[in-house]
């Protein structure tokens, strides 16, 4: 089937993860998009286990549905080739600072001026608005200055610590997906194109403050911000005799079912700190921290079947190992196999939800650097011996090609 992005062209200026996850998302969707890399290749390529040199698994599992061209940029043959490639794109995607893309004479103007309809969008740490504009990010950085450890250390042993998932990457590149459909719709309406910035930090900041700005959004502020029950240092997966198991009992009515299934409905009606939501806010920790006691009484079994009984929300607490196992994921083919023409046999992740008509789902497996650079350029326009001629001055590359490891930046932090 042809995905519901079918004929919409992206050039893909972007490395690491926020931009490629981005665009692998447009692609599963049927959009064709071209990968621009530098001579070294995206630094995930590095990144795992692999069974060839640049296939490592951080990479392949964000650069699906994608072809690859190895181009020097900072050459002017290079940045002539980028160009045209623009020429014919919808949408161009860099995640580089603004300043890098100035230098290499890539700006929207730069673009804009070969192709005045193209979509050009930028994901980068902060807004160009305020002092952080020339500041270098990274997600680990974005968590930080977005409250994420300070709450984690709040709801934890009081020690900051990161979310073990690049989480801030993939939140704002999940918003570029957005913007990037918006603009392509908003365009259809006005013809034209513009230029949009995505900055992480503020991206990320409304998302997590979203459930924690609380008593904040007000003025003057009802409290310090937080929401209680997010951080309660109870709010965790309940131990069990054998194990663990996941439980959220939220409602009046899950309440209720809950201590009448465990034989033990007078205790609720005589407890006022149970009464209601607001009641239970109050005393969420010590609620949670009695609940998990009780939990403990039994093996995750037992609860599992008393839970579900009960109707009351509850899940497995999974492992890496486990959740390839888990019978829904097996029903729905999550989890599928794919042949990659060099990697061999590889695990891949079908793309969530199921479409009536243009489902979404991987159109080619992971490129190798440079795999598609001839193939692109003819299409551009170049003839063999262009080409050829690039190739040998080292503008482009192929994987047939040995380069020595450059020690030049990344193009995600040029």
């Amino acid at each position: 089937m042809t995905g519901p992005l079918n004929g919409i062209r992206i050039v893909d200026l972007t490395a690491v993860l926020m931009g490629p996850y981005a665009t692998q998302s447009l692609g599963d969707m049927g959009a064709e998009v071209i990968k621009v890399e530098a001579p070294d290749g995206d630094i995930t390529r590095q990144i795992g286990p692999m069974r060839n040199p640049g296939m490592g698994p951080v990479y392949m599992n964000a650069n699906r549905s994608k072809r690859s061209i190895a181009l020097d940029l900072k050459s002017p043959k290079g940045r002539d080739v980028l160009l045209r490639l623009a020429e014919k794109a919808d949408v161009f995607v860099y995640n580089m600072r603004p300043s890098a893309m100035a230098r290499l004479g890539l700006t929207y103007e730069d673009i804009s001026r070969v192709n005045p309809k193209i979509i050009y969008v930028g994901m980068f740490g902060y807004s160009q608005n305020g002092p952080y504009a020339n500041w270098p990010a990274y997600d680990d950085l974005i968590q930080g200055i977005s409250t994420l450890p300070t709450l984690i250390a709040g709801a934890g042993d009081g020690t900051p610590r990161y979310v073990p998932n690049a989480m801030a990457d993939r939140v704002t590149g999940l918003w570029a997906v957005n913007a990037i459909l918006a603009a392509i719709i908003g365009r259809g309406q006005t013809g034209k194109g513009q230029k949009i910035d995505i900055p992480m930090f503020e991206t990320v900041t409304t998302f997590v403050l979203n459930d924690h700005l609380g008593g904040l959004s007000f003025d003057p502020p009802l409290d310090k911000g937080g929401y209680q029950r997010q951080l309660s240092p109870n709010r965790r997966p309940y131990k069990t005799k054998d194990g663990y198991i996941c439980a959220l009992i939220y409602t009046d009515k899950q309440w209720r079912s809950f201590f009448s299934a465990i034989g033990k409905t007078e205790q609720l009606e005589k407890d006022p700190r149970f009464s209601s939501v607001a009641e239970r806010g109050k005393h969420i920790d010590e609620i949670y921290g009695e609940v998990s006691d009780m939990i403990q009484t039994r093996t995750t079994a037992e609860w599992m079947a008393l839970f579900n009984t009960a109707d009351i929300p509850v899940a497995p607490m999974h492992d890496l190992e486990s959740i390839r196992q888990d019978p829904h994921l097996q029903a729905t083919d999550f989890f599928a196999e794919e042949n990659h023409p060099t990697e061999g046999k590889l695990v891949k992740m079908r793309v969530a939800g199921d479409w009536s008509e243009t489902q979404p789902e991987s159109t080619r497996p992971a490129p190798r650097l440079g795999e598609h650079s001839a193939e692109i350029l003819k299409e551009a326009g170049y003839s063999q011996k262009d080409i050829d001629d690039l190739r040998a001055a080292h503008v482009i590359s192929t994987p047939a090609d040995t380069h020595p490891a450059a020690p030049a930046e990344s193009i995600a932090e040029v």
